[in-house]
Protein backbone atom coordinates (compact mmCIF):
# COMPACT_ATOMS: atom_id res chain seq x y z
CA UNK A 1 0.00 0.00 0.00
CA UNK A 2 1.23 3.65 -1.15
CA UNK A 3 2.74 5.11 2.29
CA UNK A 4 4.26 7.77 0.49
CA UNK A 5 4.36 11.21 2.18
CA UNK A 6 4.67 14.45 -0.29
CA UNK A 7 5.49 17.84 1.41
CA UNK A 8 4.11 20.90 -0.71
CA UNK A 9 6.49 23.54 0.78
CA UNK A 10 10.01 22.50 2.61
CA UNK A 11 10.68 25.47 4.27
CA UNK A 12 12.02 24.96 8.25
CA UNK A 13 8.82 22.49 9.83
CA UNK A 14 8.60 20.72 6.80
CA UNK A 15 12.08 20.14 6.81
CA UNK A 16 12.12 18.71 9.99
CA UNK A 17 9.35 16.29 9.73
CA UNK A 18 10.80 15.21 6.38
CA UNK A 19 13.69 14.36 8.20
CA UNK A 20 11.87 12.67 10.89
CA UNK A 21 10.02 10.38 8.36
CA UNK A 22 13.00 9.81 6.78
CA UNK A 23 14.67 8.02 9.38
CA UNK A 24 11.45 5.96 9.91
CA UNK A 25 12.41 4.66 6.31
CA UNK A 26 9.02 6.35 5.29
CA UNK A 27 9.28 7.49 1.39
CA UNK A 28 9.33 11.39 1.22
CA UNK A 29 8.33 13.49 -2.19
CA UNK A 30 8.79 17.32 -2.00
CA UNK A 31 7.57 20.27 -4.16
CA UNK A 32 9.34 24.04 -3.52
CA UNK A 33 9.44 26.90 -5.22
CA UNK A 34 13.30 26.75 -3.63
CA UNK A 35 15.21 24.41 -5.90
CA UNK A 36 18.29 24.55 -3.74
CA UNK A 37 16.41 23.09 -0.36
CA UNK A 38 14.66 20.02 -2.34
CA UNK A 39 18.28 18.91 -3.77
CA UNK A 40 19.70 19.70 -0.12
CA UNK A 41 17.28 16.70 1.67
CA UNK A 42 16.85 14.74 -1.84
CA UNK A 43 20.93 14.36 -1.32
CA UNK A 44 20.25 14.21 3.00
CA UNK A 45 17.61 12.00 3.00
CA UNK A 46 17.04 10.88 0.05
CA UNK A 47 13.83 12.66 -0.75
CA UNK A 48 12.23 13.15 -4.49
CA UNK A 49 11.70 16.13 -5.91
CA UNK A 50 8.32 16.62 -7.49
CA UNK A 51 7.70 19.10 -10.33
CA UNK A 52 4.56 20.61 -9.33
CA UNK A 53 1.78 20.28 -6.61
CA UNK A 54 -0.36 18.36 -9.01
CA UNK A 55 2.65 15.49 -9.75
CA UNK A 56 2.98 15.26 -6.32
CA UNK A 57 -0.51 14.47 -5.06
CA UNK A 58 -0.70 12.11 -8.27
CA UNK A 59 2.39 9.94 -6.09
CA UNK A 60 1.42 10.41 -2.97
CA UNK A 61 -1.28 9.15 -0.58
CA UNK A 62 -0.55 11.43 2.11
CA UNK A 63 -0.20 15.05 1.41
CA UNK A 64 1.08 17.70 3.85
CA UNK A 65 0.46 21.33 3.53
CA UNK A 66 3.59 23.13 4.81
CA UNK A 67 2.96 26.69 3.28
CA UNK A 68 2.37 29.93 4.71
CA UNK A 69 -0.98 30.62 5.47
CA UNK A 70 -1.55 33.10 3.39
CA UNK A 71 -0.34 30.84 0.70
CA UNK A 72 -2.72 27.99 1.12
CA UNK A 73 -5.52 28.56 -0.48
CA UNK A 74 -4.07 29.09 -4.00
CA UNK A 75 -2.42 25.62 -3.12
CA UNK A 76 -5.14 23.83 -1.78
CA UNK A 77 -7.51 24.47 -5.53
CA UNK A 78 -4.82 23.70 -7.67
CA UNK A 79 -4.14 20.61 -6.24
CA UNK A 80 -8.31 19.91 -5.57
CA UNK A 81 -8.76 17.72 -9.13
CA UNK A 82 -5.93 15.60 -8.06
CA UNK A 83 -7.46 14.09 -4.51
CA UNK A 84 -9.21 11.11 -4.08
CA UNK A 85 -11.09 9.36 -1.52
CA UNK A 86 -8.20 7.34 -0.78
CA UNK A 87 -5.73 10.48 -0.32
CA UNK A 88 -5.36 12.26 3.29
CA UNK A 89 -5.00 16.05 3.01
CA UNK A 90 -2.66 17.26 6.58
CA UNK A 91 -2.15 21.04 6.94
CA UNK A 92 -0.12 22.97 8.98
CA UNK A 93 -0.76 26.30 8.55
CA UNK A 94 -1.88 28.06 11.85
CA UNK A 95 -5.92 29.65 11.86
CA UNK A 96 -6.75 27.41 8.58
CA UNK A 97 -9.48 25.23 10.31
CA UNK A 98 -10.68 21.80 8.92
CA UNK A 99 -13.78 23.19 7.41
CA UNK A 100 -12.05 25.77 5.36
CA UNK A 101 -9.55 22.70 3.53
CA UNK A 102 -12.87 20.63 3.60
CA UNK A 103 -14.17 23.79 0.85
CA UNK A 104 -10.62 24.53 -0.83
CA UNK A 105 -10.47 20.44 -1.76
CA UNK A 106 -13.98 20.03 -2.44
CA UNK A 107 -14.08 17.40 0.57
CA UNK A 108 -12.73 15.20 -1.73
CA UNK A 109 -10.47 13.44 1.19
CA UNK A 110 -10.13 13.43 4.92
CA UNK A 111 -8.33 15.73 6.14
CA UNK A 112 -6.03 16.51 9.46
CA UNK A 113 -4.99 19.35 11.21
CA UNK A 114 -1.52 19.79 12.94
CA UNK A 115 0.12 22.17 14.59
CA UNK A 116 3.63 21.80 15.81
CA UNK A 117 5.94 23.88 17.50
CA UNK A 118 9.67 24.93 16.66
CA UNK A 119 11.54 22.83 18.94
CA UNK A 120 10.57 19.99 16.42
CA UNK A 121 13.61 20.92 14.26
CA UNK A 122 15.61 19.35 16.73
CA UNK A 123 13.32 16.20 17.53
CA UNK A 124 11.74 17.86 21.05
CA UNK A 125 8.48 19.07 19.72
CA UNK A 126 5.21 19.66 20.87
CA UNK A 127 2.58 18.64 18.73
CA UNK A 128 -1.44 18.90 17.68
CA UNK A 129 -3.49 16.54 15.66
CA UNK A 130 -6.70 16.85 15.45
CA UNK A 131 -8.81 14.21 14.37
CA UNK A 132 -12.38 15.31 14.01
CA UNK A 133 -13.06 14.74 10.31
CA UNK A 134 -15.47 11.77 10.76
CA UNK A 135 -14.38 10.58 7.24
CA UNK A 136 -10.52 9.42 8.63
CA UNK A 137 -10.75 5.62 9.21
CA UNK A 138 -8.22 4.16 11.74
CA UNK A 139 -5.20 3.26 9.48
CA UNK A 140 -4.79 6.80 8.06
CA UNK A 141 -5.07 8.56 11.78
CA UNK A 142 -2.78 5.58 13.16
CA UNK A 143 -0.01 6.29 10.40
CA UNK A 144 -0.36 10.18 11.09
CA UNK A 145 0.09 9.73 14.32
CA UNK A 146 3.30 7.31 14.26
CA UNK A 147 4.49 9.86 11.51
CA UNK A 148 4.82 12.80 14.38
CA UNK A 149 5.55 10.43 17.38
CA UNK A 150 9.41 10.90 16.74
CA UNK A 151 9.92 14.21 16.72
CA UNK A 152 8.43 14.55 20.06
CA UNK A 153 4.93 14.99 21.91
CA UNK A 154 1.48 13.91 20.12
CA UNK A 155 -1.44 15.51 21.57
CA UNK A 156 -4.72 14.62 19.92
CA UNK A 157 -7.35 17.65 21.10
CA UNK A 158 -10.67 18.91 19.54
CA UNK A 159 -10.37 21.48 17.23
CA UNK A 160 -11.79 24.09 19.44
CA UNK A 161 -9.22 24.03 21.74
CA UNK A 162 -6.35 24.54 18.86
CA UNK A 163 -6.26 28.07 19.35
CA UNK A 164 -5.25 26.99 23.02
CA UNK A 165 -2.76 24.81 22.25
CA UNK A 166 -1.00 27.19 19.44
CA UNK A 167 -1.38 30.07 21.99
CA UNK A 168 0.75 27.76 24.53
CA UNK A 169 2.88 25.72 22.88
CA UNK A 170 3.01 26.59 19.40
CA UNK A 171 3.81 30.43 20.59
CA UNK A 172 5.54 29.07 23.54
CA UNK A 173 9.22 28.36 22.68
CA UNK A 174 9.52 32.92 21.67
CA UNK A 175 8.14 33.28 25.56
CA UNK A 176 10.80 30.83 26.71
CA UNK A 177 13.65 32.26 24.56
CA UNK A 178 12.29 35.40 25.69
CA UNK A 179 12.87 35.25 29.20
CA UNK A 180 15.74 33.43 28.67
CA UNK A 181 17.45 36.60 26.98
CA UNK A 182 16.18 38.59 29.70
CA UNK A 183 18.30 36.31 32.36
CA UNK A 184 21.18 36.58 29.79
CA UNK A 185 21.26 40.30 29.99
CA UNK A 186 20.74 40.31 34.01
CA UNK A 187 23.88 38.26 34.28
CA UNK A 188 25.90 40.50 32.13
CA UNK A 189 24.33 43.46 34.20
CA UNK A 190 26.31 41.72 36.85
CA UNK A 191 29.54 40.73 35.65
CA UNK A 192 29.20 37.67 33.37
CA UNK A 193 30.47 37.46 30.10
CA UNK A 194 27.92 37.47 27.53
CA UNK A 195 29.12 34.39 26.10
CA UNK A 196 29.55 32.56 29.37
CA UNK A 197 26.10 34.19 30.76
CA UNK A 198 24.72 32.36 27.48
CA UNK A 199 25.73 29.16 28.29
CA UNK A 200 25.16 29.31 31.39
CA UNK A 201 21.34 30.05 30.95
CA UNK A 202 20.93 27.63 28.02
CA UNK A 203 22.24 24.45 31.02
CA UNK A 204 19.69 26.28 33.36
CA UNK A 205 16.47 25.83 31.39
CA UNK A 206 17.36 22.48 29.91
CA UNK A 207 18.74 20.99 33.17
CA UNK A 208 15.42 22.26 34.87
CA UNK A 209 13.06 21.17 31.89
CA UNK A 210 14.58 17.52 32.72
CA UNK A 211 14.49 17.91 36.08
CA UNK A 212 10.90 18.58 35.74
CA UNK A 213 10.22 16.10 33.05
CA UNK A 214 11.76 13.38 35.53
CA UNK A 215 10.44 14.22 38.66
CA UNK A 216 6.84 13.29 40.05
CA UNK A 217 6.58 16.98 42.53
CA UNK A 218 4.86 19.26 40.69
CA UNK A 219 6.36 22.41 39.36
CA UNK A 220 5.31 24.96 42.36
CA UNK A 221 7.23 21.93 44.81
CA UNK A 222 10.18 22.04 42.66
CA UNK A 223 10.13 25.76 42.87
CA UNK A 224 9.82 25.57 46.51
CA UNK A 225 12.83 23.15 46.84
CA UNK A 226 14.73 26.22 45.71
CA UNK A 227 13.62 28.79 47.71
CA UNK A 228 15.18 28.89 51.20
CA UNK A 229 13.40 30.85 54.23
CA UNK A 230 15.11 34.43 53.79
CA UNK A 231 16.79 33.32 51.23
CA UNK A 232 17.88 35.27 47.74
CA UNK A 233 15.50 32.93 45.73
CA UNK A 234 12.71 33.71 47.71
CA UNK A 235 13.16 37.68 47.80
CA UNK A 236 13.15 37.34 43.56
CA UNK A 237 9.77 35.48 43.93
CA UNK A 238 8.54 38.05 45.81
CA UNK A 239 9.53 41.00 43.81
CA UNK A 240 8.21 38.64 40.46
CA UNK A 241 4.64 38.23 42.73
CA UNK A 242 4.15 41.99 43.82
CA UNK A 243 5.23 43.01 40.25
CA UNK A 244 2.57 40.84 38.81
CA UNK A 245 5.08 38.67 36.21
CA UNK A 246 2.74 35.64 36.91
CA UNK A 247 -0.28 37.75 35.93
CA UNK A 248 1.52 39.87 32.99
CA UNK A 249 2.57 36.19 31.07
CA UNK A 250 -1.20 34.96 31.91
CA UNK A 251 -2.51 37.82 30.14
CA UNK A 252 0.03 37.71 26.83
CA UNK A 253 -0.48 34.51 26.46
CA UNK A 254 -4.51 35.36 26.64
CA UNK A 255 -3.38 37.99 24.05
CA UNK A 256 -2.25 35.37 21.87
CA UNK A 257 -4.82 33.61 22.31
CA UNK A 258 -7.59 36.23 21.41
CA UNK A 259 -5.34 37.17 18.51
CA UNK A 260 -5.44 33.20 17.00
CA UNK A 261 -9.35 33.54 16.89
CA UNK A 262 -8.95 36.67 15.20
CA UNK A 263 -6.91 34.62 12.52
CA UNK A 264 -9.23 31.89 12.22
Amino acid sequence: MNRSVGFIGVGNMGTAIIKGLAAQKIAVHGCDLNKANLDALAAEVGLKAEASPKDLVRACRYVILAVKPQHLAAVVEEIAPELTPGHCLMSIAAGVTQDKLRTLSGNRCPVVRIMPNTPALVGAGVFALCFDDKSLDDERRDFVRAMHAPLGQVHELPEKLFDAFTSVAGCGPAYVFYVMDAIVEAGVNLGLPRAQSTQIVKALFSGSAKLAEESDLHLSELREMVSSPAGSTIRAIIHMERTAVRGNIIDAVGEAFDRNVELG
